[in-house]
């Protein structure tokens, strides 16, 4: 789909060419102008080449002031505005060029092309026709002659999309209004006709690029932006579907639909921000409750449920209540099975239940669809640590503990143990050497488990104790 600020880039590159092509057609035309306004054009006329746009303007102005009967003052405002993406204004001072000069060709074949671009194929027709009909030059006969025949096509298909629209055929109109959008970029209309197919395909977030380029076009579109605002909003970024519905409120602020719209989008939001800043403070159960007021708030639209339900896994993961984050992680993975943040979280939590082959699953799924994510890979080098440490010595099976077991758990568990397994409570000498070895695992993993530190190593998956760890071996 082609940009409708595109072609004036272009035409912006165009404008040296078009200076030289003025110079000699109007070389020694008589236009009456006094010495000032000359002087005005001839600035402007500097300025433009220079591409100083806003300057040369102003020099344009000031020569129209001076003399308001000088069509070429009025053809070279009229480029200046084209070149600002200001087709409007351009297309208002070549019909005075077309008024005060009406055998100026070149300026009725420009406003044609204007026109055809805005999808006014009569009023463009009736330009190229009369430059037709002129004593133009070779050259502008046969680029009328063109476009004509193009906007006589643009018209045809644009009969058909209308046709496909009325009888359903979304589809088919789609393929037909991006041909005539290809030409008529500047049509809001069309724009918001293919919109509106796109939406009724199932596709509305295809139909955002189309509404915003209308609201550009068209003055005080609260329509547009009330669409942009909906469809942002069903697809769940209620941040900027809010951003746009106050576009339509400045436009409108008596606008029913967008100040209803305004109101429900306000409320969620505030919840939803909410529940981030108590996860910014740590407070994951205060960011649970809320956003349990969030799925009780938006009960139409599934995909504010679904979002809520990742975030409250997140935080029962970081609450390290792991049971219900991995039954919550898997709701949300059962409908959408690539959500990163789920798999990551429900990783988490099986690290807290010691499953470790299933966090590494999980993980490397995440790693699938999250290039560059280079905490990512720290997560998944630490679970596979976690797995070949499990294999070896696991201070937290030894005491019989989890692994978010507080320091005073730790200290009960030890005790325990240390007194079924003292040495001195057994007599066979086998059974002795069997609790002997037993006995200084328990007190390694006190010793472990007990010192912040030590423990923050081995939950990295290193062991503090065993000199092959700290080495990386």
């Amino acid at each position: 789909m082609v940009s409708p600020w595109a072609c004036v880039h272009k035409l912006a590159s165009a404008l040296p060419l078009l200076l030289t092509l003025w110079d000699l057609h109007f070389e020694g035309a008589e236009c009456g102008i006094n010495a000032e306004v000359e002087k005005q054009l001839e600035m402007g006329k500097k300025l433009l080449a220079a591409g100083q746009l806003a300057d040369a303007l102003s020099h344009f102005h000031a020569a129209i002031e001076g003399d308001s009967d000088n069509y070429l003052a009025y053809y070279r405002r009229a480029t200046v505005y084209l070149a600002m993406g200001k087709s409007k204004a351009a297309i208002r001072d070549l019909s005075k060029v077309v008024e005060l000069k009406q055998d100026f060709t070149s300026a009725r074949l420009q406003r044609g092309h204007l026109l055809l671009k805005q999808g006014k194929f009569d009023e463009a027709e009736e330009d190229f026709k009369r430059v037709l009909q002129s004593s133009s030059s070779d050259k502008e006969q046969a680029e009328a002659r063109s476009q004509l025949m193009k906007s006589n096509e643009m018209k045809h298909l644009h009969s058909q999309a209308q046709s496909a629209y009325l009888q359903g055929d979304y589809y088919s109109a789609i393929g037909l209004l991006d041909e005539i959008l290809n030409v008529c970029v500047w049509d809001a209309e069309l724009r918001e006709l293919r919109a509106d197919c796109y939406i009724k395909e199932g596709e509305p977030g295809k139909a955002v690029g189309d509404l915003k380029a209308a609201a550009k076009l068209k003055s005080d579109n609260t329509e547009a932006f009330y669409k942009i605002s909906t469809i942002y909003y069903q697809l769940g970024d209620h941040e900027l579907s809010l951003s746009e519905v106050r576009e339509c409120l400045k436009l409108d602020q008596d606008h029913k639909e967008c100040f209803s719209h305004y109101k429900r989008i306000k409320k969620l939001n505030k919840q939803i921000v909410s529940a981030e800043d108590f996860i910014r403070e740590e407070r994951y159960q205060d960011a649970i409750d809320k956003y349990e007021t969030v799925m009780k708030t938006e009960t139409q639209v599934p995909i504010y449920t679904t979002r809520a339900k990742e975030r409250i896994c997140y935080c029962l993961s970081k609450n390290q209540q792991s049971t219900e984050a991995i039954r919550l992680c898997t709701e949300v993975l059962t409908l959408e099975p690539d959500n990163v943040n789920a798999l990551k979280s429900r990783a988490e939590a099986y690290l807290l239940e010691e499953q470790y082959e299933e966090a590494i699953r999980d993980y490397e799924t995440a790693k699938e669809h999250s290039d560059n994510d280079q905490q990512l890979q720290d997560d998944l080098e630490k679970a596979q640590r976690m797995l070949k440490q499990s294999q070896k010595r696991d201070y937290y099976k030894i005491l019989g503990v989890k692994r978010n077991a507080k320091k005073q758990e730790i200290v009960k568990a030890y005790r325990k143990l240390a007194m079924q397994w003292h040495p001195d409570n057994f007599q066979d000498e086998e059974e002795k050497k069997k609790a002997e070895k037993k006995f200084i695992d328990i007190a390694a993993a006190k010793e472990v488990l007990t010192d912040p530190d030590m423990r923050r190593k081995f939950d990295a998956g290193e062991d503090p104790l065993d000199a092959e760890s700290q080495q990386g071996c």
